[in-house]
Order: structure tokens, then C-alpha cells, then sequence
């Protein structure tokens, strides 16, 4: 497949971090500043909820989808998680979204917040997590975050105090075509890597695999060899394509095959990959 497959400008959602970072999330000396006591009056737009998910981190997990996302992925299967704020959906505070996690927390194991990409909405999601660690029917449940990694240093450094673990999605190690499958450069998600790494962070990096596009042998080879450069334990997760649900611009996109599945386990694996989850 080529990769003019296609060329555009991904919007920015409002409430995305700019050059300078979130709004809020620095004090007048440049540090970073999670407010205290926690605003629970902080509103977020949640898409939706899976009240015991074990596929979202590890045990059993509470997962909120955030809206909004400043990707636009081209084999997406959740496009209608992209808008900041859609038509109908209504805010709700963090007050009112630890009370319903709190009713679940005996049978939980932990959190996990995904999307859309939750960093877009950053001052909910650092009032979240915080009010998750404060609160005593949910202090004990490990807090996970599922991003993109396209979020800003700045950001980061006042999640990490909050944070048991992150599963970043790692779309492509060449930035051409992390542009054809995103609309954006990679640049912050491999500083992203580094930087979670840096911090014990880093759950896992998850592979999303496009036939054609972001899966061949020399890919692998050199994103596994990257990773491993890194962190010589790291885990990696590939993640099933799955054209269901995607828009029409994703039809033509392969699905990978059973025998895609052993190859990418064989080619990872013998780069030296040893935590390796494959389909």
C-alpha cells in the first residue's frame, strides 16, 4: 500500500496541551501542580464505562473512555470517541465518577482511563487520579492510563505521582508512516517511551499492525531493536487490527491473518523481545 494512502491535518480538540502545556498543570516557578485539596467539582465528558474489563491492564479493571482525541487514526475503531464534545454528551464531575467506582472498588483490582485520548482533557484526568488515591473506597485500586503518547513533558511530570502503569500505543518507529496512520508526528510519543521508562511507568508498548503499512519484517526488526535499546525487558502487546467499526477510508486495509499473528511473534521474539503478547 502506498503511503500517499492519504494526507491531512488532524484537528486539535479544544482543551489539548499546547507547546507550553496544559492549562493549570504548572505554578508561577515552572513546576509542575496538581491542585489540593482535589477539585471535585472538575468536569470531564466520559463517553463510556466498562464496569470489569481483564483486558484493559492487569486483574480486573474499571475502564472510563474519555472524549476526545488529537488523532485520527486511520484504522480507528472508536472514530466516534474523536470530537471533544459531541452533541448531547454531557459533563460529569469527578465527585460523581469516583462515587460509581467506589460502588464497584470490593471486586476491582484497579482503574484504567482510555479514550479518545484522555490527555486531552488533562485537568480531569489529573483531578481523577487524584481523588482515586485520596478517596478510601478507592485508595487501594492500581491507577493505569491508556494513551497515544502524544503528551507533553509538562504533563508527565504531574501525572506521575498518580500513576501505577501506562499502555502506550506505539502506531510506528518511522515517522512517514506514523503520519499515514495518524494525521501526526511521533515525536512526542518516542519521547513519551523514553520519559515513562525513565520514570518505572512504562506497562507496556502496544503494537497496532496494518498489513502493508507498519508490519514488515525490517519494521519489527528495528522497532523492537529501539524498545529493547531502551528498556532490555520491555513488554510489547500487539493488538489485533480489526476493520469492524472503522470508517469507510479503513475498508481497504487488510486484516492481518493467523499467519501474520506467528510471524510478527517469530520476527519480535528473535530481536530479542522476551515479554511478547500476540493474538
Amino acid at each position: 500500500m502506498s503511503l500517499s494512502l492519504r494526507i491531512f491535518s488532524a484537528p486539535t480538540p479544544a482543551g489539548q496541551q499546547g507547546p507550553g502545556g496544559p492549562a493549570g498543570l504548572l505554578r508561577a516557578d515552572g513546576l509542575p501542580s496538581v491542585p489540593a485539596p482535589v477539585p471535585e467539582s472538575v468536569t470531564g465528558m466520559v463517553a463510556s464505562r466498562i464496569a470489569y474489563s481483564t483486558v484493559h491492564g492487569p486483574g480486573g479493571r474499571y475502564v472510563l473512555f474519555l472524549q476526545g482525541c488529537q488523532f485520527d487514526c486511520l484504522a480507528c475503531s472508536s472514530h466516534r470517541l474523536m470530537p471533544p464534545a459531541p452533541r448531547g454528551m454531557r459533563p460529569r464531575t469527578v465527585a460523581d465518577v469516583v462515587a460509581d467506582i467506589g460502588r464497584d472498588a470490593p471486586f476491582l483490582t484497579g482503574v484504567t482511563v482510555s479514550g479518545g485520548e484522555p490527555t486531552t482533557q488533562p485537568d480531569f484526568l489529573l483531578a481523577l487520579l487524584a481523588q482515586l488515591k485520596a478517596d478510601r473506597r478507592t485508595t487501594r485500586l492500581s491507577r493505569f492510563l491508556a494513551t497515544n503518547g502524544d503528551v507533553a513533558p509538562e504533563l508527565w511530570e504531574a501525572l506521575s505521582p498518580l500513576l501505577d502503569g501506562v499502555m502506550l500505543d506505539l502506531k510506528a518507529l518511522d515517522e512517514e508512516r506514523h503520519v499515514v496512520l495518524t494525521g501526526r508526528s511521533n515525536a512526542r510519543v518516542l519521547d513519551s517511551v523514553v520519559d515513562l521508562v525513565g520514570r518505572g511507568l512504562l506497562y507496556e508498548a502496544r503494537l497496532l499492525l496494518v498489513p502493508g503499512i507498519n508490519d514488515s519484517d525490517a519494521q519489527l526488526r528495528r522497532l523492537a531493536g529501539w524498545l529493547l535499546d531502551i528498556d532490555p525487558a520491555v513488554r510489547v502487546r500487539v493488538v489485533e487490527f480489526d476493520k469492524r467499526g472503522t470508517r469507510v477510508c479503513a475498508r481497504d486495509l487488510a486484516t492481518p491473518r493467523r499467519a501474520d499473528f506467528v510471524r510478527y511473534w517469530r520476527v519480535l521474539n528473535s530481536a530479542g523481545v522476551e515479554d511478547l503478547v500476540v493474538p
